[in-house]
């Protein structure tokens, strides 16, 4: 780990005003920067503490909406009464995250910002191709042991695995967030690889998250987050599904249905083809599985990860139908 400075911050502004130093860094938690720098694939000059910014850390919740400080902590947020009745699903994709002890110090805003897990990513010693650390130099995954990469939104140039849990939540119900000068649909923050690899978020030099904003629905009312995984907790998502639901009056058709895929591809990713595909259909199982496979267009297998494109659908359609037993 090299050596770097270290400047507290005690406003917004100030800290926007360091970040735009180059090789600055933010720190809020330290559960991402720290692993980085460790592992040598962050290298900061500056390290910006930003945890005793006052203000950053609020959690207001009603049926209309949400909106999340960047620096409130996940297990607070995944505990927060009101995210729990109204938006169940996020509560569920933190809880589901990590560890306890991890949950208890990292905030909203460093999850969003968390980094690939993929291993030669975070390797360069024995792997120094690889277009995120160094762009132009390769990806030492393709070609290589390939069972926890994306197949979905990859590139020549990259195709590693987002790997979090509340972003892929966030996309379903429209989530925008705060960066002080702009608001971006979370959608947008996140992006896909390209040809350029090593570009992650739509976020700029002096900029931070400040907050996230949700939009209330009773699709996200009722709603639901399911995490498939080779081992039942501290795990990342081998294929995970946050899915939205609301129905008619009748009980039994689709008026509103939202569905986002995480551990499957390279950002957290909309599967809008399955929500046209059940929008004012019955809520069946034949129908639910049949639309379910379509999450799964333009996917890419690279070998090892071929069963991530059996995998996905599965959990989509037993999430859905599991929502629906409870309507």
């Amino acid at each position: 780990m090299r050596d770097f400075s270290y400047l507290r911050a005690d406003s917004v502004e100030a800290a926007r005003n360091a970040a735009a130093l180059p090789g600055a860094m933010l720190l809020a938690g330290g559960t991402t920067l720290v692993d980085l720098a460790k592992c040598g694939v962050a290298e900061p000059s500056t390290v910006i503490d930003i945890s005793h910014i006052e203000g950053l850390n609020a959690i207001d919740v009603n049926s209309d909406r949400a909106i999340i400080g960047a620096l409130a902590k996940m297990s607070h947020v995944a505990d927060h009464a009101a995210v729990k009745s109204h938006f169940p699903a996020v509560s569920e994709a933190l809880w589901q995250a990590a560890s306890a002890q991890l949950r208890n110090m990292a905030t909203i805003g460093g999850n969003l910002m968390q980094r690939t897990r993929c291993p030669y990513f975070r390797d360069p010693a024995n792997f120094p191709a690889c277009n995120k650390r160094a762009p132009g130099s390769g990806c030492s995954a393709i070609g290589g042991v390939t069972r926890g990469h994306a197949v979905l939104g990859t590139s020549e140039a990259c195709i590693a695995t987002y790997p979090g849990d509340l972003a892929i939540a966030l996309v379903a119900f429209d989530a925008e967030v705060d960066l002080g000068e702009r608001k971006l649909k979370i959608e947008d923050f996140f992006l896909a690889p390209g040809a350029t690899a090593e570009q992650e978020h739509d976020i700029r030099p002096g900029e931070m998250i400040t907050a996230i904003q949700i939009p209330g629905s009773a699709a996200a009312r009722r709603s639901a987050y399911l995490k498939v995984r080779d081992r039942q907790s501290y795990e990342f998502a081998a294929a995970s599904a946050a899915i939205g639901l609301e129905l008619e009056a009748d009980g039994r058709t689709i008026r509103d249905i939202r569905v986002a895929l995480g551990g499957v591809a390279t950002k957290p990713w909309r599967a809008r083809s399955v929500e046209d595909a059940l929008k004012g259909k019955a809520l069946d199982e034949a129908s639910v599985r049949k639309a379910s496979e379509l999450a799964m267009e333009g996917a890419v297998d690279h070998g090892a990860n071929h069963y991530k494109i059996a995998l996905a659908p599965r959990v989509i359609a037993r999430a859905i139908l599991k929502l629906g037993e409870t309507a």
